[in-house]
């Protein structure tokens, strides 16, 4: 009976009138449609979700293998130079003008946080730092689902579907992307944060996060205003202070990446795309473990984790809808086709999000029946 009233009350939609539940239904649905139809790409290189499965199953598509990605042959450089010695924004100009990047403005290069991690730690010492990093996720969400989730076998699928997320963060192709270090630490700090009571450590591992990739900003400002919401005015002070030192910081990175603008470097293409729903799904999708699938599957899959989230009635749940659906707008504004890699910032915990989603589709089919 306990375990029953937990379930309703930890349910959105449980209590939910006909017309309200009916119109929540309909809105449902054709977004679900949406997502089904809208392919997912990659942008000029024109690679769908289908040839990285075929080349996996070991049939060849031509076109569909790739060298290393030249941004990322870039970070590679980059680390290497560094670690002999050279100034790190020498050196980062230096390597946009030979691969054709630009300098200018300067949120195209990114902040050296991240690059002097990787020299330090070395190959292996990534590896450990990436598997330390994806236990912790698990274990802040492993005690953060007991708070949250009420049922234990939710508890268990949710955490099954965090690994599916959080896995990408052991493939060492990625080690030097920004957003993929960025997105595991924002999966753990929003594990390890508790409303009101508990939000130190998450702090702490934001900041670090907000170091290595601006991207993390929008997770700041909300975690800020939810604490400003409930009037927790000490939690609202950190989190504003953290912000605050970010400005102030970038301000410094821009100031040292301008140094090295030349006349004849050329600014970067603009970055409002107003790509919509397809730049939403492609960003989630490609950056996570949904690429293996074909874009009729990972799209609506990407819409019933945000529906699971959004009837997920908790402080989890409240934060976690505002958070993609914030995400999710921005990528559908902003980012070119070829920026997709935006949605490892927020794709490791997203599919946590399918768990609660039956319940959600249950809930909602009950109220636009009731008389």
């Amino acid at each position: 009976m306990n375990q029953t009233r937990a379930a309703l009350a930890e349910d959105r939609f449980a209590s939910w009138p006909r017309l309200p539940a009916r119109l929540a239904l309909l809105a449902f649905a054709l977004l679900l449609i949406a997502s089904a139809l809208v392919p997912i790409t990659v942008g000029k290189q024109d690679i769908v979700t289908k040839d990285f499965v075929e080349n996996l199953a070991g049939t060849e598509v031509p076109g569909a293998e790739r060298p290393r990605d030249d941004d990322l042959a870039l970070y590679d450089t980059v680390i290497e130079r560094i670690g002999k010695g050279e100034n790190y924004y020498t050196v980062a100009a230096e390597e946009h003008r030979r691969s054709d990047y630009p300098v200018t403005p300067g949120w195209a290069v990114r902040p050296p946080t991240l690059a002097y991690l990787a020299m330090w730690l070395g190959p292996v010492g990534q590896m450990v730092a990436a598997i330390v990093l994806m236990l912790a996720v698990l274990k802040a969400w492993w005690d953060r689902l007991a708070e949250e989730a009420g049922d234990p076998r939710t508890r268990r699928i949710g955490l099954a579907l965090l690994f599916f997320g959080a896995s990408l963060g052991l493939n060492r192709y990625y080690f030097v992307l920004h957003e993929l270090w960025a997105g595991m630490l924002i999966a753990l700090a929003f594990g390890l944060h508790r409303p009101g009571r508990k939000w130190g450590a998450a702090l702490a591992v934001t900041a670090l996060a907000l170091a290595i990739r601006e991207h993390v900003f929008p997770f700041v400002l909300l975690l800020a205003a939810m604490a400003a919401w409930r009037r927790d005015w000490k939690e609202t002070a950190a989190w504003g202070l953290l912000a605050a030192a970010f400005v102030a910081l970038i301000m410094v990175h821009h100031h040292y990446t301008a140094l090295q603008v030349l006349p004849s470097d050329r600014p970067s293409p603009e970055w409002l795309q107003m790509r919509g729903l397809s730049g939403w799904l492609s960003n989630v999708a490609l950056s996570s473990n949904l690429r293996f699938f074909p874009h009729w599957i990972a799209g609506p899959l990407i819409v019933l984790a945000l529906l699971g989230w959004a009837g997920w009635r908790t402080a989890a749940g409240a934060f976690g809808t505002l958070l993609y659906l914030g995400y999710g707008l921005a990528f559908m504004l902003a980012g070119r086709p070829d920026n997709f890699y935006w949605g490892a910032v927020v794709a490791p915990v997203m599919f946590l999000g399918l768990a609660f989603a039956p319940r959600a589709l249950a809930s909602l089919w009950r109220g636009a029946k009731s008389a």
